[in-house]
């Protein structure tokens, strides 16, 4: 019997693009509670759990820390206030799903083996109404969440946990696979001993996410070839057990990036050595 994989997407800049629905429905719900305009200019929200943004807003709001009631507060009106942010995007056409993500989703979903989860920052119901206009929230029963934790370690742990409640049984480390678009999730998945990849055309800074060093990046999910060979769902074609990759200069590059941690300058020759360490042009 084939083990079970565990595949955690993180939500923004990995599976949907709102056209920052969130980040308005945040600024407005400050603006009403705090009459403080564009808090979020303050900060940088990418990588961050909900709770971490809202703790944010909260302290540049009011030169102070939050406590629990008031994030509570926060979260109550940004829930109310997210829905016509993303109708917003929708009928600007800012709303985007990330390349190719459709098409992955429903592969893996179809797939005995595979479980499909969230693992991602935005408190639950964030997440699912964010996930409501692309039709893809029907994929994921489960997940971890902002209100989990705002530690991403945590709530991807969380995620596993529900996940084994699902199958009956342990998930093994080796079998979970982390999908996200800054370097805070491949930070996190790594820290939590999963595996770790990442989408370079989402909210992420480049040169963050390849010095975290993930295991596997592509650009989105247009060549499905390079993330099933790192999900291990198909033989690699150059016959090289599944590894560490970086794509898409050919369908796929061996490269000890993901181990070594090289700087982004260095990859073009690492590439080059490598092939022709392979006998490759």
């Amino acid at each position: 019997m084939e083990e079970i994989k565990l595949v955690l997407f993180d939500v923004d800049g990995t599976l949907i693009n709102t056209g920052r629905a969130g980040t308005r429905a945040l600024n407005k719900a400050i603006e009403i509670l705090y009459g403080v305009k564009n808090v979020c200019e303050n900060f940088s929200l990418q990588g961050c759990s909900d709770r971490v943004n809202f703790s944010s807003a909260y302290f540049y709001a009011n030169r102070k820390r939050a406590v629990t009631k008031d994030i509570e507060l926060i979260t109550r009106l940004y829930l109310e206030k997210l829905p016509l942010e993303l109708r917003k995007s929708v009928k600007r056409g800012t709303y985007k799903k990330i390349k190719g993500v459709e098409k992955f989703i429903k592969f893996l979903y179809r797939r005995k083996q595979v479980l499909l989860g969230l693992g991602t920052g935005n408190v639950k119901k964030g997440a699912f109404l964010k996930l409501e206009h692309s039709g893809l929230g029907k994929y994921f029963v489960f997940g971890g969440f902002g209100e989990d934790s705002a530690d991403r370690t945590v709530l991807l742990k969380k995620a596993v946990e529900r996940g084994e409640k699902i199958v009956g049984g342990k998930i093994n480390p080796k079998n979970v696979y982390v999908i996200g678009d800054t370097h805070k999730d491949v930070e996190s998945a790594k820290e939590a001993g999963y595996h770790s990849a990442a989408v370079l055309g989402g909210f992420g800074d480049t040169d963050k996410i390849m010095k975290s060093s993930p295991e596997f990046i592509d650009r989105d999910f247009t060549d499905l070839s390079g993330w099933l060979i790192w999900l291990g769902l198909k033989k690699d074609p150059r016959g090289i057990k599944r590894a560490t990759y970086i794509c898409p200069d050919t369908p796929i590059e061996h490269a000890y990036y993901g181990m070594r941690g090289i700087d982004r300058s260095g990859i073009e020759d690492k590439i080059r050595k490598i092939r022709r360490i392979k006998g490759g042009p």
